[in-house]
C-alpha cells in the first residue's frame, strides 16, 4: 500500500469543496478542510471521520499571508506535510462594470488570485521536499466572460495563467498543476446568483439544463471526480490543464 498522503482544500466547509475533500478522503488521503470560519468545517471533517478517514478542520483567510503560513505549518504537524493542495475557496461580488467598486474588485481578486497564491507558496516547500505534488485551481466558464462578473472572470481566467506557469515552474520535481472549470454546479452560490436575478432556483437550474449538451446541471460530485483523478498518482503526465466540466464544449 502507498504511503497516505496529505491533501488540503480550501473553501471546504460546503459545495465542492466539501465533495472534494470527501472524495479525496475515499481515496485513501487525509484531508486538512480548511475555510475563513473552522466551526463550518465540523460537517465535513465528521463526514470523513466517521467513514475511518483521517481529517482535521482549519480557519483560515487564504487572503492574509501569516494565516495561510500558520495554517499550513498546523496541517503539517497534525497530519504531515501536505502534497496535495486544492485552491477551491472563493467568492462572488457580481455587479456590471459601471456599478461594482473597488471593494468588490478587491475582494474577489484578493480571495481568488491572491488567496490561491498563497496556499500554493507556502505548500509547495513541502511539495518539492518530498518531490511529489498535485495542485488543483478551481477555473469556471465565467474565465471567457460572462455578464455581471468582470471581477469573478478576471480571476478566474488568471487562475488559467497561473496553473500553467506553476507546470512550469514545479513540473521537475514531480509536482503538476491543473486547473478544473466548472460549469454550472447545484451550490449555494448558484442559488444566490439566482435570487440576485430575481428568479426561483429551480426555474434557474430547468433553464440552464435546457442550454447544457447533456440536458443536466452539474452536481459537486462531478467537480469532485475530476479533481480526484488529477490530484492521483496516475495522472504524473497530465500538468498545465485547464479541463472544462461543463456537460460539453467550452473551449
Amino acid at each position: 500500500m502507498s504511503t497516505q498522503r496529505v491533501a488540503i482544500v480550501t473553501g471546504a466547509a460546503r459545495g465542492i469543496g466539501a465533495a472534494t475533500a470527501i472524495r479525496l478522503a475515499e481515496d485513501g488521503n487525509a484531508v486538512a478542510v480548511l475555510d475563513l470560519d473552522e466551526s463550518a468545517c465540523a460537517e465535513t471533517v465528521s463526514a470523513i471521520t466517521d467513514a475511518g478517514g483521517r481529517a482535521t478542520a482549519v480557519g483560515v483567510d487564504v487572503a492574509d499571508a501569516p494565516q495561510v503560513e500558520a495554517a499550513v505549518r498546523r496541517v503539517a504537524d497534525e497530519l504531515g506535510a501536505p502534497t496535495i493542495l486544492v485552491n477551491n475557496a472563493g467568492i462572488t461580488r457580481d455587479n456590471l462594470i459601471f456599478k461594482m467598486t473597488e471593494q468588490d474588485w478587491d475582494a474577489v481578486i484578493n480571495v481568488h488570485l491572491r488567496g490561491s497564491f498563497l496556499m500554493t507558496r507556502a505548500v509547495q516547500a513541502f511539495m518539492t521536499s518530498e518531490k511529489y505534488g498535485r495542485i488543483v485551481n478551481l477555473s469556471s466558464t465565467s474565465a471567457q466572460g460572462n455578464r455581471g462578473q468582470v471581477n469573478y472572470s478576471a480571476a478566474k481566467a488568471g487562475l488559467q495563467g497561473f496553473t500553467k506557469t506553476l507546470a512550469i515552474e514545479l513540473g521537475k520535481f514531480g509536482v503538476t498543476a491543473n486547473a478544473v472549470a466548472p460549469g454550472f454546479i447545484q451550490t449555494e452560490m448558484t442559488k444566490m446568483t439566482a435570487e440576485r436575478l430575481g428568479v426561483s432556483f429551480d426555474d434557474f437550474i430547468a433553464h440552464s439544463a435546457a442550454a447544457i449538451p447533456v440536458q443536466r446541471v452539474g452536481q459537486p460530485a462531478d467537480i469532485a471526480a475530476t479533481i480526484s483523478f488529477l490530484c492521483s498518482e496516475e495522472a504524473g503526465f497530465v500538468s498545465g490543464q485547464v479541463i472544462y466540466v461543463a456537460g460539453g464544449p467550452q473551449d
